[in-house]
């Protein structure tokens, strides 16, 4: 058999694009499943719903889930032509050709691939970005935005990736060409310890950049949340609303920050909709997470299935077909670290789109066990009908297709959350 028909190169791209072939069908009968299972039950409530909720809010729900998978699909497309774009098509290894006759080899060339591979796929995803917020989210009610704050948060967001995220590129190329063979493991150190910090500075260094938060001013809201956190055990650094209808009418609640730097945080929309038992059914939830150490878990699977990345990251960079495989002709007098970095991200999503079930079903599992030690602090009647109002306003669909939900759902369907949570206070009697 001739050389090149067995070469890691050659084999390395055909188990690519079999990846990329099998994810994107996968993808495509997944989004077809739910909008045929959605637009099928579009027309009747779910009989356990048929006293809470309106045959005009289920259709509306029906109408938004299928727009979005529609939408879905079409940025699946987009996306799967970009991904080919810049791996095997030549992208990425034509403008790093270009940077490196412009700027020669080295960590000034290196950085502005990282600039231009996120600038140009930040404009290529701006008219899909558009869209979603102008034309989908507008015609189902739930925008709030303007196209001069969007356009703000965009350039905020791009400044603030620029003002941490420039350093932290060029200190981990110095560290993966200046570190030896472990560079990987000295750069997942410094990435953990970044994360960290950030879960502690993001409440009260960046998150106040894009939207206001002001302490909960209602005094007997106060009394009675302050009251349910002592009684779980839970101390927060504060109790504050932020203004999210100014960009969205969805509705949510969560806890941010770390350690004793923990805030909890509510919509300024799920309080105008919520009533206070509903309320502190929803923060029994989220304290159920810290209850069941979930966000710990979830902290140390990060650091878990990071330390793998960075090492599978550190053999890949050495291995010349991993660069040609992917269409790249990696730098023959030069550091390719850029490269590894740029192909590595945009390889990986790729090979683990199959595991994401695993995590999925992980994650809802979570969510009953917070839900059941919501029941067992609060009431399950105010959790079930602030679960139901939370369903109606965010549009989220109660018939949702049974295969979709395994494979991408991070929260368990309304009918079978409620039924759960039925259980618990079963149980529990």
């Amino acid at each position: 058999m001739p050389e090149s028909l067995t070469s890691p190169s050659l084999l390395f791209t055909s188990l690519f694009a079999i990846a990329l072939v099998a994810s994107l069908l996968t993808k495509f009968w997944l989004a077809s499943r739910q909008v045929r299972h959605v637009a099928q039950h579009r027309n009747a409530v779910p009989t356990a719903f048929a006293q809470a909720i309106s045959l005009e809010a289920h259709q509306k729900a029906a109408d938004y889930t299928v727009a979005k998978a529609r939408l879905g699909m079409l940025e699946m497309a987009l996306s799967t032509a970009v991904l080919l774009g810049w791996t095997l098509l030549g992208g990425l290894s034509l403008v790093n050709d270009a940077l490196t006759q412009a700027l020669g080899a080295g960590m000034t060339q290196q950085l502005a691939l990282l600039v231009a591979f996120v600038v140009i796929s930040g404009v290529i995803d701006l008219p899909m970005s558009w869209y979603q917020t102008f034309v989908l989210e507008e015609r189902f009610g739930f925008n709030k935005t303007t196209l001069k704050l969007w356009v703000v948060d965009m350039l905020k967001g791009s400044a603030i990736g620029a003002v941490i995220g420039l350093p932290i590129a060029a200190f981990i190329l110095w560290v993966m060409a200046s570190t030896g063979g472990l560079w990987w493991l000295w750069a997942w150190l410094f990435w953990m310890g970044f994360n960290l910090l950030l879960l502690v500075i993001f409440p009260t260094l960046i998150a106040p950049l894009f939207n206001k938060f002001v302490p909960l001013e209602d005094e007997a809201l106060r009394a009675r949340v302050t009251s349910l956190m002592q009684r779980c055990g839970f101390a927060a650094k504060g109790l504050f609303v932020m203004d999210g209808s100014k960009r969205s009418a969805h509705a949510n609640a969560y806890f941010t920050g770390f350690g004793a730097a923990k805030r909890v945080v509510f919509y300024d929309t799920l309080l105008a909709r919520l009533s206070a038992g509903e309320v502190d059914a929803v923060l029994a939830h989220e304290l159920g997470h810290f209850k069941h150490k979930h966000i710990v878990k979830r902290i140390v699977s990060m650091f878990a299935m990071s330390l793998v990345g960075f090492g599978l990251l550190g053999f890949l960079a050495q291995q010349s077909w991993f660069y040609t495989g992917l269409g790249v002709q990696p730098n023959l007098m030069g550091a390719n670290d850029a490269l590894a970095l740029l192909l590595f991200m945009q390889a990986l999503p790729v090979f683990s789109f199959f595991v994401g079930p695993l995590f999925a079903q992980l994650s809802r599992k979570h969510e009953f066990e917070a839900d059941a030690y919501a029941v067992q602090q609060t009431s399950a009647q105010d959790l079930s009908s602030a679960l139901l109002k939370l369903f109606e306003d965010n549009a989220s669909t109660l018939t949702p297709d049974p295969v979709y939900v395994r494979f991408y759902y991070s929260h368990p369907g309304a009918s079978e959350r409620l039924a759960r949570i039925h259980r618990a206070v079963a149980a529990i009697a």
